[in-house]
């Protein structure tokens, strides 16, 4: 697997950016994006992006809960 470098802050992430953030796969992002759970994400022409605030803003709201991952 390639080694992932720290994303910047003052830029939206990747996908794959947040994958390794929260060390879920890159399918599974997509299936709550598609369920409407997960972190806010946006559309950039055919790039999906998420905003660094809006991804541990997420992270932290979920004290207490438990979310499915797809393998």
């Amino acid at each position: 697997m390639k080694e992932m470098r720290q994303a910047p802050e003052d830029r939206l992430w990747s996908v794959n950016e947040v994958s390794y953030y929260l060390g879920v796969p890159v399918n599974t992002l997509y299936l709550w994006r598609s369920e409407g759970r997960g972190p806010a994400s946006r559309r950039v022409g055919r790039h999906l992006r998420y905003r660094s605030d809006d991804v541990k803003a997420w992270v932290t709201g979920l004290d207490g809960w438990t979310i499915p991952v797809v393998a």
